[in-house]
C-alpha cells in the first residue's frame, strides 16, 4: 500500500524591518518567524517608545526654563519659535504649564495653538511626545481640543520642530485666566471650563521668576518660602562645588535661609533652598546673584574635597529627591 502523501504548507517569505506592520500583542507576527508579536518585533517597538529620555529638553534654549515649567511652575506661558516658521491660519504657537481638563493642546477658535507641558506622555521620550502632540494641533480644526494619543517611536522631537535660536521667556501667572479667550465658541468657553478655572487658582502656589539669575523660582507656601533653582551644570561637579560652599558656610541665601536639598528632574539637578515667610522673590534676587558668582568661583576648583566638605555632600547627596 503507498504511503499517504503529506502536504507541507510553504514557508511564509519573511519580511524586512523596515516593511513590518503593528499587530495585535498576541497575534502572529507578520515577519513569518511564527512567534508571536509582542515576543518577536513587537518586542522592539515596545522598548522603542518606553526607553526614558534622561534630558528630553537638551538641545532646546533654556533647557533649565523648560524643567523648571514642566515640574515646579504652576502657570505659566512661552511663545514658541517654529523652525519652519508659523503654518496658514496659525497666528501664534504657545506653550503652557497646563490646560483645562489636563488636554495636551488645544487650536483656539483663532487658529492659534496652546501646549501642555505637564501632561502623562505615552513614551520615556517626552521631546517626542510634545512634539507630536504639536504636530497634530496644527493640523487641528480650530476650536478644538487635541486628544491623548500614543507616540510612534519614529516620530520627530521638539528639537526638530522648534529654532534652536529662537527666545524662551517664559510669563508666569498668577492664576489660569489665560485660558480663556475673548472670542466666543472656543472650546474653553464652558461652565466645566470656569468651574475648572476656579479650582486650579486656588490650588496654585504663588510663583515668582527671578529676573536677575536663569531659570531660579521663589514660591510661597504656607509654612515657608522656598527658591528653587534648576541649574545645567553636570550634577557630580555641582555636588562638589554646593559642598565647597556649604562647607565654607557660603551656600545661605542671607539671614534665615538655608540650602536644604535638591530635586533631581529631566537630568538636571534642582537645589532648594528655605526662606523665612516674610522673604519675597525681590528680596532674593541680590542674594541670588551674589551666590550664582561664587558658585561660578567654586565650579573651577579641581582639588579633592576636604573631610568636612565630603560630609557636607553626603548630606546634600541623601536630602536629594528625584523627580522624573
Amino acid at each position: 500500500m503507498a504511503k499517504k502523501r503529506t502536504q507541507t504548507k510553504a514557508a511564509k517569505p519573511q519580511l524586512n524591518d523596515g516593511e513590518i506592520p503593528v499587530v495585535g500583542a498576541r497575534e502572529p507576527c507578520p515577519c513569518g518567524s511564527g512567534r508571536r508579536y509582542k515576543a518577536c518585533h513587537g518586542r522592539a517597538a515596545a522598548h522603542a517608545v518606553t526607553e526614558l529620555v534622561q534630558r528630553p529638553f537638551e538641545g532646546l534654549p533654556s533647557e533649565c526654563d523648560w524643567v523648571a515649567l514642566r515640574e515646579l511652575v504652576p502657570a505659566a506661558t512661552v511663545p514658541l519659535t517654529l523652525k519652519d516658521g508659523l503654518p496658514d491660519g496659525v497666528p501664534s504657537v504657545t506653550l503652557a504649564t497646563v490646560l483645562p481638563m489636563a488636554w495636551p493642546a488645544l487650536r483656539r477658535e483663532d487658529g492659534s495653538v496652546l501646549l501642555g507641558l505637564q501632561n502623562d506622555t505615552s513614551s520615556g521620550d517626552l521631546g517626542r511626545d510634545l512634539a507630536d502632540t504639536l504636530q497634530r494641533a496644527l493640523a487641528t480644526e480650530p476650536g478644538n481640543p487635541v486628544p491623548a494619543h500614543r507616540v510612534e517611536p519614529e516620530g520627530p522631537r521638539l528639537q526638530d520642530l522648534l529654532a534652536a535660536d529662537g527666545s524662551f521667556e517664559p510669563v508666569v501667572h498668577t492664576g489660569f485666566e489665560f485660558w480663556i479667550p475673548e472670542s466666543e465658541g472656543d472650546a474653553t468657553s464652558s461652565p466645566e471650563i470656569a468651574a475648572s478655572l476656579e479650582r486650579a487658582n486656588a490650588a496654585a502656589i504663588p510663583t515668582v521668576k527671578l529676573a536677575g539669575v536663569d531659570a531660579a523660582y521663589w514660591c510661597e507656601t504656607p509654612d515657608k518660602n522656598h527658591l528653587r533653582w534648576v541649574m545645567p551644570h553636570p550634577e557630580e561637579k555641582l555636588l562638589d562645588a554646593l559642598a565647597r560652599l556649604h562647607a565654607a558656610g557660603e551656600s545661605s541665601l542671607g539671614e534665615g535661609t538655608r540650602l536644604v536639598g535638591s530635586f533631581r528632574a529631566h537630568g538636571l539637578m534642582v537645589p532648594v533652598w528655605d526662606l523665612p515667610t516674610g522673604v519675597g522673590a525681590d528680596e532674593v534676587e541680590k542674594p541670588a546673584a551674589r551666590f550664582a558668582e561664587r558658585l561660578a568661583a567654586a565650579l573651577t576648583v579641581d582639588a579633592p574635597l576636604s573631610a568636612d566638605e565630603r560630609r557636607a555632600r553626603g548630606g546634600l547627596t541623601n536630602r536629594q529627591i528625584t523627580l522624573s
